[in-house]
């Protein structure tokens, strides 16, 4: 089994200064922002992502 991968930014300030939380698996806080956030994987979605002709993402 191989390491969840960590998020890159803080999904409210954008800021790059993360660490894991105390508060269990996904749980992340904020150095800049001193927000604590947690962050997990939903599932695949039963259908996929389509190129929409207007250069979008379409739903199908």
């Amino acid at each position: 089994m191989s390491e969840r991968a960590a998020p890159f930014y803080c999904p409210y300030c954008g800021d790059e200064d993360l660490r894991p939380n105390d508060e269990g698996h996904g749980a992340w806080e904020c150095g800049a922002c001193n927000r604590a956030f947690r962050l997990k994987f939903l599932g695949l979605l039963s259908r996929g992502l389509q190129r929409a002709d207007n250069g979008g993402d379409e739903l199908i």
